[in-house]
């Protein structure tokens, strides 16, 4: 018998159907995630509608690789179950909120019956409360979609997947077990989401714009300062013309590290306060203007808080509003001002100060023994590094030795510097490198990771062996978590892990001889040998390199913030 709220239906879909594919519409190919008896039947909708089901091996690292996913492709997907599947992903998802990632978390969850009723059920706390884990995710979510009244659910999921977009934050979207299979309006899916962004206030933009250009033009020694939050929002396209048009000097932040092109001529460096090189630090904080774009001013993503930058010389573009030294200007976003910066700006009235020169200092960093040290390898692998490639770096010394390293053109580089969930990049890297083979490009997904973060998220080395991922993950023995070492602890038992096998991890989860590649490094020449060889670069699936450095060696601007890091957490507890 046909459902009354049904009849007037042009043409009605499923829900799930429709879910998945207003997923695939907005770029997603491939959905992370677990099965459990609350997401089941949902599941059976994914190819369906053309996407790929992954099969993750645990949510949290379902989660860290939607996130690796996003953060290449622009979007994501994962697909939890009720209570102890998505609580196990909670962690993955708060890192993407903190660093503006947009993921469309999904959870199969009881009944709106069973709901309703409060009924006893397993994976609940048993105390009936079926919203509490979504009032959970509410706090790391941009958008809550309880998907519990027909009449609503299409407009629940169009607004959700629109919020996650031009927001670039997680959105959670509660799926019952009732409603996969009740019918919507399929008609809808004839007109895609709109997901572009509001326009500013026409007179309102004008007038910033004016005001940041009387600036830019009075400036002797004005810089770029691009961030994170340049790539999360999507402004690339207006900070290169920016660069192209007024060919000032341009430097990143650690996490806007990949937003610009590093062969550029006006490409100055990584600055983060006293962790910069000499050059860098003095080119930036002589400035008498740094137009910074898309700030994210963290700890770890300045030194720990080293700038010595005034905002008297500053001017802020931000994804919701925009500030010029000391005047903010709520609701005027970066991406129209920018815009009209470049296309008003008198070039005759522009000071065009010299960048530094950034090379990757190898011969410099290279001394006479063998040991593959810090200062070292990070310079070594600018040289080996391809244009396009994708670079994940962990939590620790890998995400601050690669301040060291100039990219090639084209290179995107997934850091996780603010939320820094050790373990993060394993996972990250996995996503990553299937994003890329879902948009059906050649590249590289080269991941470098220590071996403490290493143990946390081993298992999804599986996935890579799965889906014949294309990455080369760089192992960093060094015997256990180097940053805290260089915080507090550097023979404390705490630091120090157990020993693993670490060269049989790919076979143990199932990776042949045909699958996988495996190496030991322990020497500069045996590196040297590994990073010439012809197999090597243009390898297609999974790559495992044991790296052996010192425990007590660090990256130069590793040691300074951990430095920072002790000094301020001492003063902090008093």
């Amino acid at each position: 018998m046909t459902d009354i709220r049904e009849q007037g239906l042009k043409k009605p879909v499923n829900v799930a159907e429709y879910l998945f594919r207003r997923l695939h519409e907005i770029g997603i190919r491939s959905v992370h995630g677990l099965p459990g008896d609350f997401n089941l039947v949902a599941l059976d909708y994914i190819p369906k509608a053309g996407l790929k089901w992954v099969g993750s091996v645990n949510e949290l690292n379902a989660a860290y690789a939607a996130d690796g996913y996003a953060r290449t492709k622009g979007i994501s997907a994962i697909f939890t179950t009720f209570g102890v599947g998505e609580l196990s992903a909670i962690n993955g998802i708060a890192g993407a909120f903190s660093e503006h990632v947009p993921v469309v978390h999904i959870v199969g969850c009881p009944s709106t019956i069973s709901q309703r009723n409060g009924m006893l059920l397993h994976h609940t706390l048993g105390n009936g409360d079926f919203n509490v884990f979504a009032n959970m995710s509410s706090q790391i979510s941009c958008d809550v979609a309880r998907l519990n009244k027909r009449a609503e659910i299409a407009d629940q999921i169009d607004h959700a997947l629109r919020e996650c977009w031009i927001r670039s934050r997680p959105v959670y979207i509660m799926l019952p077990t009732d409603m996969v299979e009740r019918k919507v309006e399929g008609a809808r899916l004839d007109t895609p989401i709109d997901l572009t962004e509001p326009a500013n206030q026409s007179e309102r933009e004008d007038y910033v714009v004016d005001v940041v250009l009387r600036y830019l033009h009075a400036a002797k020694q004005p810089v770029i300062l691009v961030d994170a939050c340049a790539i999360r929002h999507r402004v690339l396209k207006e900070v290169h013309d920016l660069v192209e048009k007024t060919q000032l000097p341009v430097f990143v932040t650690p996490m806007g590290k990949g937003a610009i092109n590093e062969d550029h001529p006006n490409y100055g460096g990584v600055y983060a306060g006293t962790g910069s090189q000499p050059a860098v630090a003095e080119r930036v904080e002589t400035a008498d203007l740094v137009l910074s774009i898309g700030a994210l001013k963290s700890d770890f993503n300045t030194a720990g808080f080293s700038y010595r930058t005034s905002q008297l010389n500053t001017i802020d573009f931000h994804s919701d509003h925009c500030t010029v030294r000391y005047s903010e200007y709520p609701g005027v976003a970066m991406r129209g001002v920018l815009r009209k910066v470049v296309e008003r700006v008198d070039l005759s009235k522009l000071s065009r100060p010299p960048s530094p020169e950034v090379v990757n200092e190898v011969t410099k960093n290279r001394d006479s023994s063998q040991t593959i040290t810090q200062a070292f390898f990070w310079p070594r692998i600018g040289e080996y590094l391809k244009e396009n490639d994708i670079v994940v770096t962990e939590t620790g010394t890998s995400n601050f030795g690669i301040w060291e390293t100039k990219y090639p053109r084209g290179v995107t580089g997934i850091t996780q510097i603010l939320w820094g969930s050790i373990g993060w990049s394993v996972g990250a890297a996995q996503g990553a490198a299937l994003a890329a083979k879902d948009m059906g490009v050649d590249r590289r997904t080269i991941l470098f990771v220590g071996d403490g973060s290493f143990q946390l998220t081993a298992q999804e080395v599986s996935t890579m062996i799965r889906h014949d991922l294309r990455i080369t993950i760089f192992l960093i023995f060094n015997g256990g978590f180097t940053i805290e070492r260089f915080i507090h602890g550097m023979e404390a038992e705490y630091n120090d892990i157990t020993r693993w096998n670490y060269i049989d991890v790919p076979t143990a989860f199932g990776g042949s001889e045909k699958q996988v590649r495996k190496f030991v490094v322990k020497t500069k020449d045996e590196l040297e040998e590994l990073l010439t060889d012809t197999d090597f670069n243009e390898a297609r699936g999974l790559q495992f390199v044991e790296l052996w450095m010192r425990k007590d060696d660090a990256p130069r601007a590793l040691k300074i913030t951990a430095e920072i890091a002790a000094r301020n957490n001492a003063s902090m507890s008093e």
